[in-house]
């Protein structure tokens, strides 16, 4: 049981990957808010080809 106990309390593996889900998802906040900063302004760029494009074809 000791020899058990041994393992678990040495074994590392389940840190790793807490670890890595942990980096994954402050990687996936910083894309967010990214996205969310770029949004209103890819927003009104493109409103604005959109509208010259019309403009130029009438």
């Amino acid at each position: 049981m000791k020899n058990v106990f041994k393992r678990f309390a040495s074994d590392e593996s389940g840190a790793t990957a807490i670890e890595y889900g942990l980096i994954a998802a402050l990687i996936a906040v910083g894309i967010i808010s990214v996205l969310k900063l770029l949004g209103g302004s890819l927003n009104t760029t493109f409103t604005k080809v959109t509208t010259e494009l019309n403009n130029a074809s009438k």
